[in-house]
């Protein structure tokens, strides 16, 4: 679908989580490649963080993002997974109001296109949480480009067509 470049660009604030027990900022490389691009799609990075695989530590974090007026989204990589340890998707469970099922159904289909029958053990996910966006993507840098480059860069363009997630910000919160 196209962009209509005879509408205005509206950059949006995005908070970055990396999730793992073993990374930091200077190896964090599916965390930097989601601030590089981000960056260069225009959009601002509100805040970038590192937190451990743990439910109460992910979903504290999105907690205080999502009550953070200058954070329109957060996008979350890493703990995505099927192991013990992978429990970004219980986190996002806890703080969402709804979840948008077609972000990662999407995901997975993009997914199988570059690593086959893998993408299976994804369970990147989506929602919405006081009219804050999140995100979930798997810890690889493969699967952050798949996710920003393929579904988020054009559903946070204000000018992607027929529609868009920052077109719905104003009512997100909306009772």
């Amino acid at each position: 679908m196209p962009i209509d470049d005879s509408l205005p660009f509206q950059p949006i604030n995005i908070a970055v989580l990396t999730v793992s027990d073993t990374r930091t900022l200077a190896d964090d490389r599916s965390g930097q490649t989601l601030v590089d691009r981000i960056q260069a799609a225009g959009h601002r990075v509100a805040d970038r963080k590192i937190v451990k695989d743990d439910v109460e530590t992910i979903s504290g974090q999105l907690e205080a993002w999502i009550d953070d007026p200058q954070v329109d989204a957060v996008i979350t990589t890493g703990g995505t997974g099927v192991t013990g340890r992978d429990v970004t998707p219980e986190a996002f469970q806890r703080v969402w109001e709804k979840e948008i099922p077609g972000f990662g159904e999407l995901f997975r289909w993009l997914s199988f296109q570059s690593i086959g029958t893998s993408t299976i053990q994804s369970r990147a996910t989506a929602g919405v949480a006081r009219g804050t966006y999140l995100f979930a993507l798997p810890g690889s840098t493969g699967a952050v480009k798949d996710g920003w480059d393929k579904i988020l860069k054009d559903q946070l363009d204000s000018r992607h067509k027929p529609c868009n997630f920052v077109e719905l910000m104003p009512r997100l919160a909306e009772r």
